[in-house]
């Protein structure tokens, strides 16, 4: 991303701003900081499971794992709240290269976000397991959401050799995303459902 993206914040605001121009006749926000918002949520959703389980004898056997999927989860909410800010700015600065490498970004950490739900199935607070899904189900269509933005800026990309790279490893992405949102899910159901 460029180093002299201006940011717009909608950090230091409350969330009803934010959802107030997402629905006004504004050129942005727009799907790609909605999608970053909405991974922000799921990376959120797994570090309140994971400090719930954190300090309960039951867990603690997984106590620095748990830490370093919390340490990640942190990391990556962090990461997503400022490419919603990133996102706006990089549509107003109409920048093709950012406004096609945030949303491949976001791609990316949506895959890394996911990766932490498999874990705790078993090692997080089993009273929380339905927010592990939620999280899985919130990431994955966060990473669809930012596909089309990285869709859609391909259009306007003039190297066809670039866009068919960028096509073959989104697609790997994609398939690894929704193979654990299924699994999460599935395993999810079973221990609900007992």
């Amino acid at each position: 991303m460029s180093d002299q993206l201006p940011v717009t914040s909608y950090q230091k605001e409350p969330l009803k701003k934010y959802l107030d121009d997402l629905a006004a006749k504004l050129p942005a926000p727009g799907g790609g900081s909605a999608a970053a918002l909405n991974a922000g949520l799921g990376a959120a959703l797994i570090s309140m499971v994971v400090n719930f389980t954190l300090g309960k004898p039951k867990y603690s056997q997984y106590e620095n794992e748990l830490k370093a999927i919390l340490e990640k989860s942190e990391n990556l909410r962090k990461e997503f709240l400022d490419l919603v800010d990133l996102d706006v700015s990089a549509y107003k600065s109409r920048n093709i290269k950012d406004a096609l490498d945030i949303p491949l970004k976001v791609c990316g950490l949506c895959l890394e976000g996911i990766e932490l739900c498999p874990p705790l199935l078993t090692k997080g607070n089993v009273n929380l397991i339905s927010d592990v899904a939620v999280a899985a189900i919130l990431l994955e269509s966060a990473f669809a959401c930012a596909y089309f933005n990285v869709e859609i800026n391909l259009k306007t990309l003039d190297d066809k050799k670039l866009t068919r790279v960028i096509r073959k490893e989104m697609l790997q992405k994609q398939k690894a995303v929704k193979r654990i949102r299924l699994e999460t899910e599935d395993k999810v159901g079973k221990i609900i459902r007992g």
